[in-house]
């Protein structure tokens, strides 16, 4: 099995590899490792290999941070800088490349089918034609956002840092909890809120301006409370900016192609994104309305996006090369 391909999501809570026969392969040996067993990144793809019995003839692995200049980080997963050199030597793989888990994801947009996606509000995204630019945003461990641009020769991936922009607070309560996110971290930065450790933030802020004890509940278990009104305000609240949110990244993009929703928490959200101001939020961009309004928005459904995207980026890499 010498020339399979290797492909990973490697995010700040979960390294997922998979194995693959070329790219429009089915990823096989799906395997998911804790970031937390493996001092970096070179080591949890050695520890999967290693499980496998396989070595690979090149990899593609989509991590959650910046890459640039030969070097990765991975923004929550406690991991050191890395070099995309250093992980090559240390996997022995002929090709490597590094990349940011959005890009990824953004290159997997034009292979998604209408049974990996799920419309919210209005229609979903027809099949990528190459006329129009793509926009993805994913709340997780962190906040993804990448674009996918047209060009005469394909589709190009661009990967950003827009999870650290500024959070789009609009209502009073919201600015109420951007004002107590300002004060407790020096910036409010929308991963702050819209991430997995942000849904728990805007619940304590929430019980801090209610003047309740701090429960201190988690992200799951916020999702898991229907039946507790600051637990249903808190998720709404959360689906809210994140329509604010992905309308500013399809202003800013020109995704007029559409705009999909990433992430591991929202597929747990499904009826509250559904029900919630996300859409109305996502429109609200006076006076450029009717521009908005005619962009549809979908939730990817796909079981492993990101590990697709991947394949894709090798397809590119190694134009020539097929696995053995």
């Amino acid at each position: 099995m010498s020339g399979v391909w290797l492909v990973a999501d490697v995010g700040g809570t979960n390294a997922r590899f998979a194995l693959l026969d070329g790219p429009d392969g089915v990823p096989s040996e799906v395997r998911s490792l804790p970031t937390a067993d493996h001092p970096g990144l070179a080591e949890a793809a050695a520890a999967y290999l290693g499980a496998v019995g396989v070595r690979p003839s090149a990899a593609c692995l989509a991590v959650a941070g910046p890459v640039a200049g030969g070097t990765y980080h991975l923004t929550n997963a406690g991991w050191p800088r890395g070099s995309v050199e250093q992980v090559r030597a240390h996997l022995g793989v002929p090709h490597l490349d590094v990349i940011n888990d959005f890009e990824a994801l953004a290159l997997s947009l034009p292979r998604l089918g209408p049974d990996d996606l799920v419309a919210v509000g209005g229609r979903t995204p027809g099949p990528a034609t190459g006329t129009a630019a793509l926009a993805v945003v994913g709340p997780g461990t962190g906040l993804g956002v990448a674009g996918l641009v047209p060009t005469p020769h394909g589709w190009v991936p661009v990967p950003g840092e827009g999870g650290q922009v500024e959070v789009p607070a609009a209502t009073d309560r919201e600015i109420e909890v951007a004002r107590l996110l300002r004060a407790e971290k020096g910036a409010a930065t929308a991963e702050y809120l819209l991430s997995g450790a942000g849904l728990a933030r805007v619940h304590r802020y929430l019980e801090v301006l209610d003047g309740v004890p701090v429960a201190g509940l988690t992200a799951q278990q916020i999702t898991e409370r229907r039946d507790d009104p600051r637990c249903v305000e808190a998720l709404e609240m959360f689906c809210a900016l994140l329509g604010s949110l992905a309308g500013n990244a399809a202003l800013t993009l020109g995704a007029r192609g559409g705009v999909y929703l990433g992430g591991g928490i929202l597929p747990r959200i499904v009826d509250v994104l559904h029900g919630s101001a996300f859409r109305a939020r996502f429109e609200g961009k006076p006076p450029v309305e009717d521009y908005v309004r005619a962009i549809p928005t979908a939730l990817i459904v796909h079981p492993g996006p990101a590990l697709v995207g991947a394949a894709v980026r090798l397809a590119q890499s190694l134009p020539d090369m097929e696995p053995a």
